[in-house]
């Protein structure tokens, strides 16, 4: 069983009063919780890695639990996502190990949550920034909720870690016009639509 030993884990939040245009009735909140582990297969190759997975979801299921907590609750939140970067000794294919446990986790604590969970994965080192893409967690296809959240540590990921983010949101972008999918038309049994 490998060791995903934990370094630090980071919150961020932010709410989004106004873009330009009128001020929305309610500003916009998005929220991230990134975590910096070590990376066991860093330096070399492993042929086996979807077993690890499993070994992820515990580290998924509490950075999710957090973030619901700092966006101040579930209620409303209708948006996610997830990216991973790996340090410079391990590969890409190291951040496809969030894939399961961050979406799973997601998905487990919002409930009905039946889209796919957006993803990015990259290889970068300390101070390196990522893009989390954001969906509606009903409907891929609601154009409103298509965003996403840079998020970034300072002191990592090192040579020999993984850095870990989910993400979430409540609303749509502030002032989205650029039409789709509306939420009155989600039917929410596919993913999709």
């Amino acid at each position: 069983m490998p060791e995903f030993t934990l370094r630090k884990t980071a919150i961020f939040i932010e709410d989004i009063h106004h873009d330009g245009g009128p001020a929305p009735e309610q500003p916009r909140r998005r929220g991230a919780i990134a975590a910096l582990v070590k990376n066991p297969f860093a330096g070399g190759y492993t042929d086996d890695l979807q077993s690890a997975m499993e070994d992820l979801k515990p580290l998924g299921l509490m950075m999710t639990d957090r973030l619901i907590e700092a966006m101040g609750g579930m209620a409303g939140i209708d948006g996610y996502g997830k990216a991973a970067m790996a340090g410079e000794r391990g590969e890409l294919e190291h951040t496809a190990l969030w894939h399961v446990p961050g979406g799973y986790a997601m998905r487990a604590r919002l409930g009905e949550a039946k889209a796919i969970v957006p993803s990015a994965m990259k290889q970068g080192g300390p101070g390196t920034r990522i893009d989390v893409p954001l969906g509606h967690i009903n409907a891929a296809y609601v154009r409103s909720h298509f965003d996403a959240m840079e998020v970034g540590l300072a002191d990592g990921p090192r040579a020999d870690e993984l850095l870990f983010i989910l993400a979430m949101a409540r609303g749509r972008r502030i002032h989205d016009r650029m039409g789709g999918l509306s939420l009155a038309e989600v039917i929410g049994e596919d993913g999709l639509r």
